[in-house]
């Protein structure tokens, strides 16, 4: 039988004090395996300090389009920032950069700025590093994005190619062509971060399970879908065939307690993202007995990307 090891990812900690109670709930509930820390999070030195005193794995989720810098030199007259002086928004980041006018060595200067304050506030370097909003396997940023990982010695990324998305008819049209430009994004990602040596697993989900999306059938078949489609691809370098009898997943997750105003976010206040009650919603989901049970079932193994 496929052995499957799944690494449950809890995106966003340190967003506020509410998502991180949440996210600290999922993994104590052994729902959530791993977390992805916002440095310039509001609750980031919070976050990492759950992370100790809960020996929670915890990397980084590098952040250039919400919130503040942490590079204290990039938060005046950066082309990373709006005339508000904030980081330029998930949309406004991708139009500033289709017209040429992000500056990437402050792309650089700020990934290595994250890297080092997460090294500050955990006392170690990331073991994997990915991107909000999926902005690392953007044009000229997965470039600079996949220096950085190198340059650090950080092995693990995430490249968000869902299999069977293209057939999750529940997803708005709006929202599916955002998707499948990150899709795009991340095939023309791939070489790239060959090249530099980086490695991700074997198989990505988490676009069709998002918010409202996310049902306990959902993730069981979404699972299901990737295994049968990874297991009769023809493999590539970043990922031979499991002749090991082990496939890899990773679930990208947002659970948490949703944000109450003024506080969280990155330095402009919590989004509708993080207020949503679609948070309690995953949350409520990704405890449910019945999932545990299935992991149990089908030979799955929550774990991080330190065990891989």
């Amino acid at each position: 039988m496929l052995q499957v090891k799944l690494i449950v990812t809890g995106d966003d900690f340190g967003y506020c004090p509410r998502r991180n109670q949440g996210i600290v709930d999922c993994f104590l509930a052994g729902a959530v395996s791993n977390v992805s820390l916002l440095v310039n999070g509001s609750a980031a030195a919070d976050a990492a300090k759950l992370a100790r005193r809960y020996n929670i794995p915890i990397g980084l989720h590098a952040n250039l389009s919400e919130g503040s810098p942490v590079c204290e030199v990039l938060r005046t007259n950066s082309s990373l920032l709006n005339q508000d002086g904030f980081f330029h928004g998930k949309m406004g980041f991708r139009t500033a950069l289709s017209k040429g006018l992000l500056n990437m060595s402050e792309v650089k200067r700020e990934l290595k700025a994250q890297v080092e304050l997460f090294r500050e506030l955990t006392g170690h370097l990331p073991p994997h590093m990915d991107g909000h909003q999926h902005i690392h396997v953007l044009p000229e940023v997965r470039h600079v994005f996949a220096e950085v990982l190198e340059e650090y010695g950080i092995k693990y990324t995430r490249v968000p190619i869902e299999p069977g998305l293209h057939n999750c008819d529940w997803i708005p049209p709006s929202l599916m062509d955002f998707y499948l430009g990150v899709e795009e994004d991340s095939f023309n990602t791939v070489d790239v971060f060959t090249r530099h040596g980086i490695r991700w697993p074997d198989i990505y989900i988490g676009l069709s399970t998002m918010g409202k999306n996310m049902s306990v059938s959902n993730i069981w078949s979404a699972i299901d879908t990737a295994i049968v489609e990874f297991t009769s691809k023809a493999p590539c370098p970043a990922h031979p065939t499991p002749q090991s009898g082990t496939v890899t997943i990773e679930l990208m997750v947002h659970p948490g307690y949703p944000s109450v105003p003024p506080v969280g976010g990155c330095g402009e206040g919590p989004d509708d993202f993080s207020q949503s009650w679609e948070r309690l919603h995953e949350l409520q989901t990704l405890i449910k007995p019945e999932l545990q049970s299935h992991y149990k079932t089908r030979n799955i193994q929550l774990c991080s990307f330190k065990d891989l």
